[in-house]
C-alpha cells in the first residue's frame, strides 16, 4: 500500500550529489533525471526519463539520516580508503625491493595490517593529529533587537486575524492592533543611517508594548471561544517562539543588558545561537559550533552544538577517537592555544603524546634552532585543518547552511565532511593515475 520506500543508497547518494554540485533540492532532482551516471550512483538499475522522487523527499532524507549515522559512514569509508592506499604502498615497496634483490619482510606482505609491528607489545605512537573548532553560519539575516521585535509583532497580528475568524460573529468588533502606527514607528528608526542609543531604546520599548497588547488580545480571543487547534503548526510554533522572544527582550530592556542565556536571534530558526569567536571581521557568528579532527588529509566531525562550548573539553575524546580509528595514539597533537590547558598537557604526558606549542611559564630567553624549527613545522602542519575549513566554507555548504531545521542542518554539515573526504580520496586516485601514466610513458619512450 502506498509509495514504495526509497533505499538508503538513494537517500545518501542524493544528498552527496547535492553537496558535491552545490545546488538546490529541485536542481538536484533535475540533474539526476537527466544524467544516467547520477542515476547509477544512487542505485537505479536502468536509465529513466522520470524523476526518481520529488524534491521535497530530500528534506525527509535529511530528517531520517542522523549525524551519528553519517559519521559512522564517514569513518568506515575513510578506514577502507586508507586500507586500500596502504596496500598499494605495500605492493610498491615489494616491487622495489624485488628489483634491488633485497629480502622481503613479513610486515610488507600485501593485506597485512600496517598498524601492527614486528613484536606484540612494541606498538608506539604514530601519526599527527590536528584539532580545531569553527562555526557553520546559518542562513539568517543579521539579527537586531528592533528587527526581531518587528517581525514578532507582525506574526502576532497574523495569529490574531486567524483566531478572530473563528468567533467573528460572537464579538462586536475586532481587536485593534494599530499595525500601521506600529510599522511607522519601526520604519522611523530603521531607515536612519545613524541612531542614538536613546532613540533605539525608545523604539524597542514601543515594539514591546505592541507585542504585549497583541499577546493579551490572543488570550482574550482564546477565552472568548477561539481554539489553538485552528492554527497551523507553523503558527502555533511561532506563537511559542514570539512569547519567548518577548520575555527575553523585555528582560534585556528592563535590566539594560546585552546578553541572555539561550538567546533567540531568528524567529524561523529559533535553535540558532550567537557564537562569539573573536575573529577579525566576524567577532560573532550565528550558527552551529563544531569541533573537528584531521589526520592523513581526512577530516572528521567530532562534536556539534548550537550552544557555545569550550573546545578544549573535547580534547581527550578526540584523541581517543583517533586511537579507535587507527589503533594507536598519535605521536603529536597540533592545536592552538585554547587546547593547551594544564589538564590536557598532563594527560598527553601520560600517553607519551607531544602537544604542539611552547611550554607553560615564562618564555625562554635562549631558544635553540631545533625548537624554533619545530614550532614553525607545527604551525605549518596545523594549517591543514584550516585549509579544510576553508574548503568546506568556500567550495561546499559550511559557509552558509541552507537547511532550516535543527537536525536537518546538522545532517547537512555532516554530509559536507563526508563529501570533503570523498573529494580528497578522488584527487589522490587521479594523482596516482597520473604518476603511473607518466612512468609508463617514460618507459615506452625509452
Amino acid at each position: 500500500m502506498g509509495a514504495p520506500a526509497k533505499s538508503f543508497r538513494m537517500a545518501l547518494g542524493a544528498l552527496i550529489i547535492k553537496e558535491k554540485l552545490g545546488i538546490s533540492d529541485r536542481e538536484t532532482v533535475e540533474q539526476i533525471k537527466e544524467n544516467p551516471y547520477l542515476q547509477y550512483f544512487i542505485g537505479m538499475s536502468s536509465y529513466s526519463n522520470e524523476t526518481p522522487f520529488d524534491a521535497s523527499m530530500l528534506v525527509h532524507f535529511r530528517e531520517k539520516i542522523s549525524v551519528s549515522l553519517v559519521n559512522k559512514v564517514n569513518e568506515a569509508m575513510v578506514k577502507k580508503m586508507r586500507g586500500t592506499a596502504s596496500s598499494i604502498e605495500s605492493e610498491e615497496e615489494i616491487e622495489g625491493k624485488e628489483i634491488e634483490g633485497k629480502e622481503i619482510s613479513e610486515s610488507a606482505i600485501p593485506g597485512a595490517d600496517p598498524q601492527l609491528t614486528k613484536k606484540e607489545g612494541e606498538q608506539k605512537n604514530r601519526g599527527k593529529l590536528i584539532l580545531d573548532a569553527t562555526c557553520a553560519p546559518a542562513d539568517i539575516s543579521y539579527p537586531t533587537d528592533l528587527e526581531l521585535l518587528n517581525q514578532a509583532r507582525k506574526h502576532t497580528e497574523q495569529i490574531i486575524d486567524s483566531l478572530y475568524e473563528q468567533i467573528k460573529g460572537q464579538l462586536e468588533k475586532k481587536p485593534r492592533t494599530y499595525r500601521d502606527i506600529a510599522r511607522r514607528d519601526y520604519l522611523e528608526v530603521a531607515k536612519r543611517r545613524r541612531v542614538s542609543q536613546k532613540e533605539r531604546r525608545k523604539a524597542i520599548k514601543k515594539q514591546l508594548q505592541y507585542i504585549k497588547r497583541n499577546l493579551s488580545y490572543v488570550d482574550q480571543l482564546l477565552l472568548s471561544g477561539a481554539t489553538l487547534e485552528s492554527l497551523s503548526n507553523r503558527q502555533y510554533k511561532m506563537l511559542v517562539v514570539v512569547a519567548e522572544v518577548y520575555r527575553q527582550q523585555l528582560w534585556l530592556y528592563e535590566n539594560n543588558k546585552q546578553s541572555i542565556d539561550d538567546r533567540i536571534v531568528s524567529l524561523n530558526q529559533p535553535h540558532v545561537r550567537p557564537i562569539v569567536r573573536g575573529k577579525a571581521g566576524k567577532p560573532v557568528e550565528f550558527g552551529a559550533k563544531l569541533s573537528a579532527s584531521c589526520f592523513d588529509g581526512y577530516v572528521f566531525l567530532d562534536h556539534i552544538s548550537w550552544d557555545n562550548f569550550n573546545e578544549s573539553g573535547d580534547f581527550k575524546a578526540q584523541v581517543e577517537a583517533y586511537k579507535d580509528r587507527t589503533g594507536f595514539y598519535p605521536e603529536s597533537v597540533h592545536v592552538d592555544k585554547i587546547y593547551r590547558t594544564r589538564e590536557n598537557r598532563a594527560w598527553c604526558a601520560k600517553k607519551g603524546i607531544r602537544i604542539s606549542g611552547p611550554p607553560l611559564g615564562r618564555p625562554q630567553a635562549n631558544v635553540s634552532k631545533e625548537k624554533k624549527k619545530q614550532a614553525k613545522d607545527d604551525e605549518r602542519i596545523r594549517n591543514c585543518i584550516e585549509g579544510k575549513f576553508g574548503q568546506g566554507k568556500r567550495r561546499f555548504s559550511l559557509g552558509r547552511v541552507m537547511a532550516k531545521l535543527s537536525h536537518t542542518s546538522q545532517t547537512a554539515i555532516a554530509i559536507s565532511f563526508l563529501v570533503m573526504n570523498l573529494s580528497t580520496h578522488l584527487s589522490r586516485l587521479f594523482y596516482a593515475f597520473f604518476v603511473n601514466f607518466s612512468k609508463l610513458h617514460l618507459f615506452y619512450s625509452l
